[in-house]
């Protein structure tokens, strides 16, 4: 089995617990030399100050290259922009950019009065810095607001055009969806690499709430399966096994990059990295 190219996600914390959980995580992953990690910017920018700390602690002490993600959520371009250029100052050379979700008590997005409207204006502005390489999201599961599967395909198009290098997915855990995705995308001429997004089960319940919102879809046979792991307490070996499933059968299918939703917690992500034969490799350039 080819060994793949990983990255990961990580989001700022919140308070000093959140802060030590969000560097042993680091400690544990970094050492597995990912191409690339990035750090979630919260609803409605609510971890903006956050977002920017965590980039720059990422880049001085550990090396790591860092994708910074920008949303078009309560901000006129020009913040949004001098938001971008605060990332590169600090080295930053890769964002994430994503229209956002809305900002709390609000049901959906609105666009700011003098803001980027959408996900593929706001990649348009940001290849224009020429300071960036760009991912943007793709929803093999339909979005929620899509009206179809295919509106989902023609708008990742809209943002390849407009200049995005790369799509990172929504996690999902059923391959075949994933590879119908991918079959759709290259016949709708885009060419641009699509890279799976996986989330090791951390939390079933807490999995199912998101999942509801997000419309990712849950194969039917999995929640008896997590049910009868909690009762026999071997909830950790379950995930492990069909993350690690779902990663060998994407390489073989030829996917080359695998990006994991760590949610700061790196134990199930380390384990299936080693059951891909993804092995440290890095020693961390400095401790923070």
């Amino acid at each position: 089995m080819t060994t793949p190219r990983i990255s990961f996600e990580f989001f700022p914390p919140q308070s000093l617990e959140a802060s030590f959980r969000l560097w042993d995580s680091v400690q544990m992953l970094a050492p597995l030399d990912p191409g690339f990690v990035s750090v979630t910017y919260g609803a409605g920018g609510s971890t903006r100050s956050l977002t920017h700390e965590a980039l720059g602690t990422l880049i001085r002490h550990y090396g790591l290259n860092v994708a910074g993600h920008l949303t078009c959520v309560n901000a006129s371009r020009e913040e949004t922009l001098a938001i971008a250029r605060s990332y590169a100052e600090m080295g930053v050379r890769e964002i994430v950019a994503l229209r956002g979700d809305a900002p709390k008590g609000e049901d959906r997005f609105t666009p700011h009065p003098e803001g980027y409207a959408s996900s593929v204006d706001l990649v348009a502005g940001l290849k224009e810095t020429g300071l960036f390489n760009i991912r943007v999201g793709a929803y093999p599961d339909r979005h929620p607001e899509a009206a179809d599967d295919n509106s989902d395909i023609e708008h990742l198009k809209r943002k390849f055009d407009a200049g995005a290098d790369s799509a990172i997915t929504q996690y999902f855990y059923d391959v075949d969806s994933f590879l119908r995705f991918r079959d759709r995308a290259e016949k709708a001429g885009i060419t641009g690499k699509i890279i799976p997004g996986i989330l090791p089960i951390e939390d079933w319940d807490g999995v199912k709430r998101f999942s509801a919102r997000c419309n990712a879809v849950l194969p039917g046979w999995m929640d008896d399966a997590f049910t009868k792991a909690k009762r026999d307490g071997v909830e950790d070996l379950l995930s492990i096994a069909i993350c690690t499933e779902i990663c060998s059968d994407l390489i073989d299918e030829g996917v080359e990059d695998l990006h994991f939703y760590t949610l700061n917690r790196p134990y199930l992500t380390r384990q299936i990295c080693k059951a891909l034969g993804i092995e440290p490799v890095v020693a961390l350039k400095n401790v923070a």
